[in-house]
């Protein structure tokens, strides 16, 4: 298959979607059967539209096998189902995104691999900090703050700072850290080898695993037992600690972990 047969296909595809997407009747229609089968009552009574409506509706969304009537309910096809679960996960990314659209505008967003950004929407619920001229160590101090009540850390971390591994090396000393994986490049790696105290509390703590790549990563991030937390560089290139974006859910965890593993594998 040729690349211009690959965009002509989704440009086809893109039709059917747009056909989708452009009437709200169609939409909801898909969305309300999505969890459980509907009759025509229950559909009118959670759209609040007329049955003539809602029936012309089913009938355009039948002809292209999305929804079929089973006795007297409604429900997704196979091919309705897997379309709804994808204008779901549309909707939440373009939420997410949105909701956090400051942070993601001004970043280089380069090093994180398509497949997350597919997936942006597992940070729906997570929460945009940044600093003020008010308060420029607003952002650091909520990540050191939760920093400090987590047990398992792994970080990406991209930069050599002083203040980030005091703060680490704190939480080992005190026992309160049980396992730290850190992923560094060789830059950091050297420094890190060159620097004793640095050398002696992490380079040779059994708590302590670290991994050294290649590539000088663009992105700093932290996957905790309580949190995750996403820090980025600027499009120029210089590393930006007063915004950040911070996740406590399930979600949000599981993807700062998932984008942690394509880096440590």
């Amino acid at each position: 298959m040729t690349e211009i047969q690959t965009k002509e296909e989704l440009n086809d595809e893109f039709k059917n979607v747009k056909y989708i997407l452009t009437s709200s009747m169609r939409t909801k229609l898909l969305l309300t059967v999505y969890e459980s089968s509907k009759n025509l009552e229950e559909l009118r009574t959670e759209l609040k539209k007329p049955s003539a409506t809602i029936l012309h509706g089913l009938k355009e969304l039948e002809t292209i096998n999305l929804i079929r009537k089973s006795q007297k309910y409604y429900e997704l096809t196979s091919n309705g189902y897997l379309l709804t679960t994808n204008m779901i996960k549309l909707i939440e990314n373009w939420y997410s995104i949105n909701k956090s659209k400051k942070f993601w505008n001004n970043h280089d967003l380069s090093d994180i691999p398509d497949d997350m950004i597919k997936n942006i929407y597992l940070l729906k619920d997570a929460e945009y900090e940044n600093s003020t001229t008010s308060n420029l160590s607003n952002a650091f101090n909520k990540y050191i703050d939760l920093l400090s009540k987590s047990t398992e850390l792994k970080i990406i971390l991209p930069i050599y700072s002083e203040n980030h591994f005091k703060h680490i090396i704190n939480l080992l000393d005190e026992n309160k850290l049980n396992n730290l994986e850190l992923i560094v490049n060789k830059k950091i790696f050297k420094s890190m080898k060159q620097n004793t105290d640095l050398k002696n509390a992490l380079l040779k703590n059994s708590k302590v695993k670290v991994k050294c790549i290649e590539k000088d990563l663009k992105l700093f991030l932290t996957c905790s037992n309580k949190f995750m937390s996403l820090t980025l560089f600027f499009k120029d290139g210089l590393y930006d600690d007063s915004e950040i974006l911070i996740g406590k859910d399930k979600d949000a965890m599981q993807w700062a972990l998932n984008l942690f593993k394509f880096f440590s594998d």
